[in-house]
C-alpha cells in the first residue's frame, strides 16, 4: 500500500506548533506533499527538513513568509525536479516533483485570486501556462499523482454556499471550466471524486478563519490529489482529518494499492 497525504500548513512553522509533526509520525505516509510553507531554508529546524525516518526537499518562494512546497518520503526519489523552468511562477515556489520508478508525486500549490483582480489575472496567467505542463506529464508514460490546493471548487457539491459564490476566486466558471478540460480532455482523474461521487459536506478541505466556517462546516473542496488514470485505479480509499487542527486546511489522504 502507498500512502499519499497532502495538506496546505498555511505556515510550517505554526503547523509544528500545532502538533503537525506528532500526527505524521502515527500516519504511516509513505509521501507528504505540503504547499503554502511560508518559511526559508534559514527558518528550518531540523524536524522540519527531516523528520525521523523521512527526506524532505523544498521549493522555496523568495518573498519572505510566504508560499513554497514541499515533499517527505520515506524513500530516496530518484530524481527531484524543482519549479516549472518558468520564472515567475517558480519566483513564488509553486510546484515541486519527486520521481520514484515510474512514478512521479507533486506538490502544487495554484495561486489563490480572492486578494484582488491582479492576482486574479496572475491566477489565470498560471493556469494557462500550467495546462501543457499537466498536457506533457499525463502523455509522458508515467504514473503521476499531483497533490496539493489547487485553490477551486470544481462542483456545486464542492462547497456549501456554491450559490452565493458563483462570481467569487475559487469558483468562477473559467476556474472551473480549467479543471473539467483537465479532466474530461486531457485525462486526468479526480481521485477522491472516483471514490467518492456522491460525497458533498464530508467533502470539504478548507474552512475561511471568518465568521463560523468551521464551527458550522462551511467549507470548501480545494485540496486535490489528481492522478494519471492507471494510478487512479489503484486508489483504494481516501479521508480527510479533522480530529485536530493544524492550518485552515485539513490533510488529504489517499491509499493506493502497490505492485
Amino acid at each position: 500500500m502507498l500512502r499519499i497525504i497532502s495538506v496546505n500548513l498555511n505556515g510550517i512553522r505554526s503547523a509544528s506548533n500545532k502538533g503537525f509533526y506528532a500526527w505524521l509520525a502515527k500516519q504511516g505516509a509513505d509521501v507528504i506533499c505540503m504547499q503554502e510553507l511560508k518559511a526559508q531554508a534559514t527558518d528550518m529546524t531540523r524536524e522540519m527538513l527531516q523528520p525521523d525516518g523521512l527526506y524532505g526537499y523544498f521549493h522555496y518562494a523568495e518573498k519572505k513568509g510566504y508560499s513554497g512546497v514541499g515533499i517527505y518520503s520515506n524513500i530516496q526519489p530518484d530524481a527531484i525536479i524543482e519549479g516549472l523552468s518558468i520564472p515567475d511562477i517558480d519566483a513564488e515556489g509553486r510546484y515541486i516533483e519527486a520521481r520514484f520508478g515510474n512514478l512521479s508525486v507533486v506538490s502544487l500549490y495554484l495561486p489563490s485570486g480572492s486578494s484582488g483582480e491582479e492576482r486574479q489575472a496572475f491566477k489565470f496567467s498560471v493556469m494557462a501556462r500550467f495546462m501543457p505542463h499537466l498536457e506533457a506529464l499525463r502523455a509522458s508514460g508515467r504514473e503521476v499523482v499531483v497533490c496539493g490546493d489547487w485553490n477551486i471548487a470544481h462542483r456545486e457539491a464542492d462547497l456549501k454556499n456554491w450559490k452565493g459564490n458563483k462570481r467569487n476566486s475559487g469558483f468562477l466558471p473559467e476556474e472551473r471550466a480549467w479543471l473539467s478540460d483537465l479532466f474530461d480532455r486531457v485525462g486526468w482523474v479526480d481521485v477522491y471524486r472516483r471514490l467518492y461521487p456522491e460525497a458533498t459536506d464530508a467533502c470539504y478541505t478548507w474552512w475561511s478563519n471568518r465568521g463560523q466556517a468551521w464551527a458550522k462546516n462551511v467549507g470548501w473542496r480545494i485540496d486535490y490529489q489528481i492522478a494519471t488514470p492507471g494510478m487512479a485505479t489503484r486508489a483504494q480509499a481516501a479521508s480527510i482529518y479533522k480530529d485536530e487542527r493544524f492550518s485552515d486546511h485539513a490533510p488529504l489522504i489517499i491509499d493506493y494499492e502497490i505492485d
